[in-house]
């Protein structure tokens, strides 16, 4: 029965989520007339107090009864010994398929599943921290990145609330002083912008950030990095700072991953004065820009239909930085069917350079230690 669900869960994947950024191909009405709820924005009630509290609201976190997620590792690859005194807090990216409702409820058993494989699959670069925290939240539906109306920003604006208050509850746990990372992939980056900007910018908080992994979303250089705080990571090992890429095969058109992020920035449909100059850090260089050959790479992973078991493939794409800010990988490996249409390699953000993202956590967080 589980691997029936498992089925299942692949083949939404591949019909839905495979129309995410369909904008490149088919004309935006007929993709939002897929994706984009038909049912006004529902106001759903605030969570209890102290909500989370509870480990169920969790994907992973300290102390869990169940496996852990983030302690998942790809085939033939054992758990390395090097510990980091610093905390991640990592969210998920959009794991809410469904076009019936703006939001997820909790309980979503299929938001749910996708959920906790995204977070074993992208947190488990975080494996060597001495925790990880990864919420569940009642994340805005895809449809909400395709929309224009103002049902689409409230769906967000719910997500962030939880993952606020999450945020909160992982500060609280953490002992004085202890560096803290913010990680994220796609929505989940999209509120880790939000909580740099609302809840960490000018406060104590903010001189114990040791990295932020701001991935599968767009920053901008110009408007982003200044209501973060914090600048770009300019090298490896430095600290404080800002990782971000988008993956691109080199022929694929981005256009649809830059609109999206301009409806959401620019809610009021104004064009923006200044085109978005989108950061893109090297994943296999740990500084900005430039090029990295794919024997740089120490290893992507390649996971199996199910996504419950990976290989470390070596050398499995180089990583340039294009002109217009994305990370471009050449012509792009097979990485099975989830690979978004017109070359988009956006669900493979951290697959693809795993390892290096792993060795890149290291890095910082090592150096943060040695600083503190």
């Amino acid at each position: 029965m589980a691997r029936k669900f498992l089925y299942l869960v692949a083949l939404v994947i591949v019909v839905v989520v495979g129309a995410r950024l369909a904008l490149s191909f088919y004309p935006e009405a007929l993709t939002r007339m897929a994706m984009e709820p038909s049912v006004k924005f529902e106001a759903q009630p605030a969570l209890k107090a102290n909500a989370y509290n509870d480990p169920a609201m969790w994907f992973a976190r300290p102390g869990m009864a169940s496996p852990n997620p983030v302690k998942w590792q790809p085939d033939g690859m054992l758990p390395d010994a090097a510990q980091y005194n610093v905390a991640v807090f990592f969210v998920h990216p959009t794991s809410y398929l469904k076009n019936t409702h703006w939001n997820a409820l909790i309980s979503d058993p299929q938001s749910r599943q996708i959920g906790e494989i995204t977070v074993r699959a992208n947190a488990s670069v975080f494996a060597n921290a001495a925790e990880v925290w990864a919420p569940r939240y009642r994340q805005a539906t895809i449809g909400a990145f395709v929309s224009d109306q103002p049902a689409a920003l409230q769906a967000l604006d719910l997500a962030y609330a939880d993952v606020a208050e999450a945020f909160d509850a992982f500060v609280a746990a953490q002992p004085p002083g202890r560096g803290i990372v913010l990680a994220g992939h796609s929505q989940g980056s999209y509120i880790v912008k939000r909580l740099l900007a609302e809840k960490i910018k000018r406060t104590p908080l903010a001189q114990r950030i040791v990295a932020a992994y701001v991935i599968g979303w767009v920053v901008d250089v110009q408007r982003d990095l200044p209501a973060m705080g914090l600048p770009a990571c300019a090298a490896a090992a430095q600290i404080g700072c800002v990782v971000s890429f988008l993956s691109f095969s080199d022929d694929a058109d981005p256009a649809t991953m830059r609109h999206a992020y301009e409806r959401l920035a620019n809610p009021a449909g104004m064009a923006m004065p200044i085109p978005p100059q989108i950061l893109c850090s090297n994943p296999l260089t740990g500084g900005i820009g430039g090029s990295a050959p794919a024997a740089a790479n120490l290893g992507g992973i390649v996971p199996d239909l199910k996504m419950e078991h990976a290989k470390v493939t070596p050398g499995l794409v180089g990583a340039t930085c294009n002109t217009d800010g994305t990370l471009r990988i050449g012509s792009g490996p097979d990485m099975g069917p989830f690979v978004l249409p017109g070359g988009n390699y956006h669900v493979y953000d951290y697959a693809l350079y795993w390892t290096n993202l792993k060795r890149d956590f290291g890095q910082r967080a090592a150096a943060w230690q040695t600083a503190h």
